[in-house]
């Protein structure tokens, strides 16, 4: 059983978050453990509130969990402030796990904002340079290198590699904000680029899409030999939730995707 470490901040609707992460882990056969960064108030229409926990209780929960439980992965998410990325980029660099995914997490689903403008910068310089895997999407990815949005998959591809050069040992840029019939995905390492197509799925139900992507990424990569084998497994996977999501019936707003539609 691997075990796995999501960093992130708690969606009281459910949908995204710290409750998106277990629910991945748990979907694809990995044992799920838990530091809480922020609290929101948050349903499938927005985000209601958000109240940030103190950097020195995110590093008490992150020294619980490294010293008892074998952590095969980490997942980062919502780190809400400067101070807090601080916090978890000292943890990381004390434990050392063997797998680091950061998704670069800065406006929610429905437009609110989840990261402090001025923890860009310590997002940028702190932790971007310990992951193994960055996740942005292609509002992150310009907001990380303070440029305008790519507007086609070549420019994508230019800023992976600019994210590269600012330390990240691999970079997934997201085309989901592409106007395109698929939603491309590019694989940018130091030796190779790869593309990932997925058709776009006619649903509205995409609440927690990029926190599930991101999860999932944590999940299967100590499970699979290379990092294209486990983006392809998890956007397969993330497919097929996102192709169920209608089957749920969650809230009045964008609800989530059916993590469990393998077992429901």
């Amino acid at each position: 059983m691997f075990n796995a470490l999501t960093i992130a901040g708690s969606d009281s609707g459910g949908g995204a978050g710290i409750q998106a992460d277990l629910k991945t882990f748990s979907a694809l056969g990995v044992y799920g453990a838990s530091v809480i960064t922020a609290l929101t108030a948050q349903n499938t229409q927005g985000v209601q509130g958000v109240f940030t926990v103190a950097p020195e209780f995110v590093t008490a929960q992150c020294d619980s969990v490294f010293s008892d439980v074998r952590i095969d992965s980490v997942k980062c998410g919502m780190l809400a402030n400067a101070e807090v990325i601080e916090a978890v980029a000292t943890c990381l660099a004390r434990y050392r796990p063997p797998v680091f995914v950061l998704d670069t997490v800065m406006v929610a689903k429905s437009g609110d904002a989840l990261l402090a403008p001025e923890a860009v910068r310590a997002l940028r310089e702190t932790l971007l340079p310990l992951a193994d895997m960055a996740t942005p999407n292609l509002p992150e990815a310009a907001a990380l290198l303070g440029a305008n949005i790519a507007v086609d998959e070549t420019a994508m591809c230019e800023q992976g590699r600019a994210l590269l050069a600012l330390g990240a040992k691999a970079v997934l840029m997201k085309g989901g904000h592409l106007k395109n019939e698929e939603s491309p995905d590019w694989l940018i390492t130091p030796n190779e680029e790869t593309r990932f197509a997925a058709p776009r799925i006619n649903t509205r139900h995409t609440h927690g899409t990029g926190c599930t992507l991101s999860a999932a990424l944590a999940a299967l990569r100590p499970q699979r030999p290379d990092w294209k084998t486990t983006i392809q497994d998890a956007k397969n996977w993330l497919t097929q939730a996102l192709m169920q999501a209608d089957r749920l019936s969650i809230g009045r707003g964008i609800g989530p995707l059916h993590h469990f539609h393998q077992w429901w």
